[in-house]
């Protein structure tokens, strides 16, 4: 049972990180480029990015840090 908790918790963390890093290059992308253009009606592309950027930061940094906990306490 352990095995598959492990494998499971592994996969979050793993998606988190991926998904952290793809959120932080699409907020690159739309600071850089979306500068002053509406996206899709949510708000202006600049602050958008801003918002993406410092998420997948934060979503990249915690999939580490899960990794790095999940490892540590023997899960898999």
């Amino acid at each position: 049972m352990a095995k598959k908790q492990g494998a499971a918790l592994a996969v979050v963390a793993l998606g988190l990180y991926i998904f952290g890093g793809i959120l932080t290059f699409v907020g690159l992308y739309l600071i850089v480029f979306m500068h002053g253009n509406d996206v899709m009606g949510w708000g202006e592309g600049r602050s958008l990015g801003y918002l993406f950027f410092c998420a997948g930061l934060g979503l990249s940094v915690i999939g580490v840090l899960f990794m790095r906990i999940f490892r540590n306490r023997g899960f898999s």
